[in-house]
């Protein structure tokens, strides 16, 4: 059994009376869920700030039980993205229940349970998302009004003995760089504490950097930064001539240049 932490939001008295209910139902539900988002980066930094939500992450087979336990249970749901999230409300109220990301490249799956990690939320004994895959999930929020940069640069800090360094690469292999860059940023935020990062880590994405110096240029020209905000990179995609993540080369400047008129 791991370390019993609690964790704290600044939230109105009738949200934590919502909260407070629904972690309660969930549990009584005994379908398998871990909590995420402010709640948990609480109980592992200590850090308490508002919060509109609590984030709920569970397997995709899960999400609709979920969903339809709280119906059962008189509440309002709404599927507000069926690739990866819905939401639970209680008039102006609600928790997001979470099986992947906006872009579906982290599924919650069994891996997400291989560890158990506990905090007392609202009053009531939760399992929370575990240190590697919170670090995972929060690499990818790099949007205009919202970036999780500080959460993993606070996570890495406080949690770094607790991180799966090895299983953290895994899940982020194909996107390697955006692990380096956080790792980059926490060493300029705490030079003091590069220690908390294993070196071979470090070592194994610069070589790769340098390795990958030496390849040609792509040939189609890509965006990923819909990865990071669908709506912050769109013009690139639908007006400057980039391929999506998936997909062909953005239809406007590519008809240009093979009209000869780009």
């Amino acid at each position: 059994m791991s370390e019993l932490r609690e964790g704290s939001a600044t939230v109105t008295a009738e949200a934590e009376a919502f909260y407070t209910e629904s972690l309660k139902l969930l549990t009584q539900s005994g379908i398998p869920f871990l909590l995420g988002g402010t709640y948990a980066v609480s109980a592992y930094t200590g850090i308490n700030r508002p919060t509109k939500d609590i984030d709920v992450f569970c397997c995709g087979g899960d999400f609709p039980r979920i969903l339809s336990h709280f119906q059962d249970h008189g509440f309002e749901t709404e599927i507000e993205d069926e690739r990866w999230i819905g939401k639970v409300k209680h008039g102006e109220l609600f928790f997001d229940v979470i099986f992947n990301s906006a872009v579906a490249i982290n599924p919650v799956n069994d891996h997400w349970f291989k560890e158990e990690h506990r905090a007392v939320i609202c009053g009531t004994d939760v399992r929370l998302v575990a240190p590697t895959e919170m670090i995972f999930s929060k690499s990818f929020v790099q949007m205009r009004h919202k970036y999780d940069g500080p959460d993993v640069a606070h996570m890495i800090l406080k949690q770094h003995d607790r991180i799966d360094w090895k299983r953290l690469l895994a899940h982020m292999e194909q996107y390697w760089e955006v692990l380096l860059i956080h790792l980059l940023n926490f060493r300029f935020i705490y030079p003091t504490e590069r220690d908390r990062v294993p070196d071979w880590l470090v070592a194994e994405l610069l070589e790769r950097m340098q390795e990958r110096a030496k390849l040609p240029v792509a040939q189609t020209r890509i965006c990923r930064g819909r990865l990071f905000s669908r709506e912050d990179y769109l013009i690139d995609v639908t007006q400057w001539g980039f391929a999506d993540v998936v997909g062909e080369e953005g239809t406007k400047e590519k008809t240009l240049r093979e009209s000869g008129n780009g």
